[in-house]
């Protein structure tokens, strides 16, 4: 997995009826792009994220990276 800083991380529920995540990637700190990275969710909370197998990178124009 790799991101730069704008795209968007798409994380699924891991249970069942829970909802999906999405949240920005403000900044990279992994090497040449991978995990961790540091993300904005809609409702302003900021938090360090290891994405797990059920996560994808967005780029800003929709396509998975």
């Amino acid at each position: 997995m790799r991101a730069t800083v704008g795209d968007r991380l798409h994380m699924r529920g891991s249970k069942v009826g829970e909802a999906d995540k999405v949240a920005e990637i403000i900044e990279v700190r992994g090497a040449n792009g991978t995990p961790p990275y540091w993300v904005r969710f809609s409702d302003g909370r900021e938090s360090l994220i290891y994405p797990g197998p059920d996560s994808v990178v967005l780029s800003p124009e929709g396509t998975v990276r």
